[in-house]
């Protein structure tokens, strides 16, 4: 595997940064991950944009244009022959002291991987979730803003964490206020009486690229969406329920804390957005021939 790092192809073992370097020391720095699906990289300049979003947050200067990063990552799937797979891109704040202060920080590294994923056995999309909701609370806008992709997830580590210990691979995050947030990894989506609904970005939810096409694509589906407060009582009374993310694309979710959703089963809605999602990704985005 060959391996963009700041501005160089290496072998995987080479692709190496400073033991200095505030990203590993400090969870500074930013990412994306970001999908190619048949010789295509799916929602590429959104991607970018947020990560330009990102480090704008925490000021973080990237030393590429947006223009450039979108050429390096096609690079990169090229370079690996790469036609379906996963990118993960990482810029980090560079290497600096021991001390916290990001201004003795110098040349901020930007890193790209591309590679196959499978996040979730076939048998989650076919059959949906079980996923559980979790004590520990996603981070107070006012604190990390849950809208930075930042290196620093540990936050949704240790959700997965109390995740995993309950036998789930999934997970509901609540935020302060006892609302509804996101998933470790993924947004999440209810279906009630025909029409979608999902957390407000204000409650802590991601602004996730995949969110925004789901709701585009339920538009054009017929569906009407909106983003109220819910609580874990929304959840359990739902209809249909679905996450996204762009690993995980669009999954099924079809019990929470030992309520069954709906039938128990994928819904209807669920079944036509995951379809719709599909072929969108098959055929668009950015070519990387």
């Amino acid at each position: 595997m060959k391996v963009f790092v700041d501005g160089k192809f290496l072998d995987e073992k080479k692709a190496v940064v400073s033991v200095f370097d505030h990203g590993l020391l400090y969870g500074d720095g930013v990412f994306e991950g970001i999908r190619a699906y048949n010789g295509r990289v799916f929602k590429l300049s959104e991607h970018i944009d947020r990560l330009f979003y990102s480090a704008k947050a925490i000021l973080l200067k990237i030393p590429m244009s947006h223009k450039a990063i979108c050429e390096a990552v096609r690079q990169t799937c090229r370079q690996n022959k790469l036609r379906d797979g996963y990118i993960r891109l990482v810029v980090t704040r560079g290497s600096g002291t021991l001390g916290l202060d990001p201004n003795r920080c110098s040349n901020p590294q930007v890193i790209i991987i591309a590679d196959k994923i499978q996040l979730y056995p076939k048998a989650f999309y076919e059959k949906g979730l079980e996923i559980v909701t979790v004590p520990t609370t996603r981070n107070h806008t006012n604190a990390v803003n849950p809208a930075i992709k930042s290196l620093n997830y540990l936050n949704n580590i240790l959700a997965k964490i109390e995740a995993t210990n309950a036998g789930c691979v999934e997970a509901i995050m609540l935020n302060h206020e006892g609302f509804v947030a996101e998933c470790t990894g993924d947004n999440v989506f209810m279906i009630k009486d025909g029409k979608m609904h999902t957390p407000p970005l204000a409650a802590g939810a991601l602004h996730g690229i995949t969110r925004s096409v789901a709701i585009e694509l339920a538009t054009s589906l017929g569906v009407q969406s909106s983003e109220p407060n819910l609580t874990r009582y929304d959840l359990y009374n739902a209809d249909e329920i679905f996450i996204t993310g762009t690993a995980a694309e669009v999954v099924p979710v079809v019990k929470i804390d030992g309520r069954q959703i709906g039938r128990g089963k994928p819904g209807k809605i669920t079944k036509n957005l995951m379809n719709a999602y599909r072929n969108l990704t098959n055929s668009t985005g950015q070519e990387i021939l």
